[in-house]
């Protein structure tokens, strides 16, 4: 097993540009192709808020084209499971574009929230030995499309807390404003578990803008990051990330549980 995994990074200069160059270099293609399944790409719609709280829908459709371009037949779905309480995922589908995406690309959509659900369980897992997932996580290439945040609670949102809007708000719903809370009690064993259960095959990080402080709320970075990073390592990615945002990744707690388990810390950085 090689020592480290590799994180590929681009200068963001257009999405059309940009996605394909990244993807061409990370060679989704070929993982795709070799899994044989069915797409479902993840984006960040946390709530019904613009870039760069959420991930930008032209990114998505760049990244759709490129994979109808070059897989044929290829059966596309974005899916994704909103936290707001008063309103679904398919309200912000619609209101950040992806229905039109959708419409226009002939790809369907999901909603992470009200889908079919396996009962999982693993006894090494120690905040959730007990796991509701989406059915539909194991019968697809997961192809996680985050942004870049900083987060309130634990300290970055990259690609793997992102698996946290695959959660079913009926089991992980906890009272609040949020309809998967029960998250935000020992998070970062939290986010651990999760993704110990169903973590990404890919990601697609937008890096463009990012945000520093906060998740939702706060400044964004100054100047804007301008990249873009992709791999298949989710631990890797996350750490890139962290480390973008100016942070040290061990003081991350699901980044140094993940190490070496779900994923390398250590990474070499290949610029497109």
């Amino acid at each position: 097993m090689a020592a480290r995994s590799t994180v590929f990074t681009t200068r963001f200069t257009s999405w059309p540009v940009s996605v394909r160059a990244l993807c061409e270099a990370a060679g989704l293609q070929e993982l795709v192709s070799q899994k044989g399944r069915p797409v479902l790409i993840k984006p960040n719609l946390v709530e019904n808020l613009a870039p760069p709280i959420t991930t930008p829908v032209a990114m998505v459709a760049e990244l759709v084209d490129y994979l109808q371009a070059e897989i044929a037949g290829i059966e596309i779905i974005i899916g994704e499971g909103c936290g707001a309480n008063h309103y679904n995922t398919f309200y912000v589908f619609q209101k950040q574009g992806y229905a039109e995406l959708a419409r226009r690309r002939n790809i369907s959509l999901v909603d992470l929230n009200e889908e079919p659900l396996l009962a999982l369980a693993n006894p090494a897992c120690r905040r959730w030995p007990q796991m509701h997932l989406p059915k539909i996580l194991f019968e697809v290439f997961l192809l996680s499309v985050p942004v870049l945040k900083a987060h309130s609670l634990a300290g970055v949102t990259l690609t793997m807390k992102n698996m946290m809007g695959a959660a079913p708000p009926r089991h992980f719903q906890q009272g609040g404003a949020w309809k998967k809370a029960a998250f935000h009690s020992r998070i970062h064993e939290a986010i651990f578990d999760l993704n110990t259960y169903r973590t990404p095959d890919f990601t697609l990080l937008d890096a463009t803008i990012g945000m520093q402080q906060a998740h939702l709320w706060g400044p964004t970075c100054h100047p804007p990051k301008n990249l873009l990073a992709a791999g298949p390592d989710p631990v890797a990615l996350d750490v890139w990330g962290t480390e973008l945002l100016g942070f040290d990744w061990q003081q991350i707690g699901y980044l140094k549980k993940a190490d070496g388990v779900l994923g390398k810390a250590q990474y070499q950085e290949c610029r497109v």
